[in-house]
């Protein structure tokens, strides 16, 4: 089973690790299964960036980015090299170790959940 460790650009909000993720879902729902707070506006269908994830550790072991997905990237706050989508980022390997930082949420408008 997977490990998925969220860390906090808001360093007030304590580090969460979620153990015996099984592959297949996405980090947007094991951020949501697990309480862990991270905007989707859109409803997890690629069409807007408010899910948007730093993929720290473990980017090998997640579906590869697509055109769309990059597209929508391009119109977060602060994007870098690493990253993804949370709605996109489909865990693949049983094994997978990954570190996901999410940005300050409060910089983003919309739907809270």
């Amino acid at each position: 089973m997977a490990t998925v460790k969220f860390t906090f650009e808001d360093e007030s909000i304590k580090p969460v690790k979620v153990e015996n993720v099984e592959s297949g879902f996405t980090i947007l729902e094991v951020a949501e299964d697990n309480d862990v707070h991270l905007n989707h506006n859109c409803g997890e269908v690629c069409a807007c960036s408010t899910c948007h994830v730093y993929i720290e550790k473990g980017d090998d072991a997640l579906e590869e980015i697509s055109d769309k997905e990059e597209d929508f990237i391009d119109r977060a706050i602060n994007p870098r090299l690493e990253s993804r989508l949370g709605c996109q980022c489909v865990i693949l390997k049983d094994d997978a170790d990954i570190e996901v930082q999410i940005p300050d949420q409060r910089r983003i408008i919309g739907h809270e959940h």
